[in-house]
């Protein structure tokens, strides 16, 4: 449906996120892939939605100069947000087990910023979804870690795998969002466009 009316314009998609991907897929949507390495530093003074706005603009504002008439760049960043710091991608299994120890019978944000560039500008969206963890023993974490990809995934957990179904008790927002894209956002934006 929306492929159709978004058949003048080339969506390039800028993540390696095999998620993200299959978002796109699902969307129904024919998109171009195409990555470039950043190093994603924010400024220590920005918080929760403040840091993925500017992490996924940083993102974006790499292709600058190279995008054509047509062409719509996505670029997106994904922040768990807890006890007022963001917790991002877990170093190694012990720094995967403290973050996840963290979230144990407590509630935290999620917040992915979408921005989309084209040659004359871009506009920046975010969601915040809130997830609550009922307790998770050290035996369940432990087994996630073990069995699981927690390195690749913002606060240590997909909620789409086993620990999702599992240990999470609540969730107040979009579920696509904590794993990674708001596909309503996208689809309004992409659809304001056609």
């Amino acid at each position: 449906m929306l492929k159709n009316k978004l058949q003048k314009y080339k969506l390039i998609l800028a993540s390696g996120s095999p998620r993200r991907q299959q978002f796109f897929k699902d969307l129904d949507l024919d998109f171009e892939i195409r990555l470039k390495e950043i190093e994603e530093i924010f400024p220590p003074e920005l918080k929760a939605e403040e840091i993925t706005n500017y992490l996924a603009k940083l993102k974006a504002n790499a292709f600058e100069g190279e995008l054509n008439d047509n062409e719509i760049l996505i670029t997106s960043d994904t922040i768990v947000w807890h006890n007022n710091k963001a917790l991002g991608k877990p170093k190694d299994a012990q720094d995967a087990f403290e973050i996840l120890k963290s979230l144990s019978n407590a509630t935290h944000e999620v917040i992915t910023s979408v921005c989309f560039k084209t040659k004359a500008n871009s506009t920046v969206a975010y969601e915040v979804t809130k997830v609550t963890f009922c307790e998770l023993s050290d035996e369940a974490i432990w087994y996630y870690i073990e069995n699981y990809n927690p390195y690749d995934k913002a606060g240590a957990y997909g909620i789409q795998e086993w620990i999702g179904f599992v240990g999470v008790s609540k969730i107040e927002g979009s579920y696509t969002n904590v794993m990674g894209m708001p596909t309503d956002k996208v689809y309004e934006y992409l659809s304001n466009l056609a």
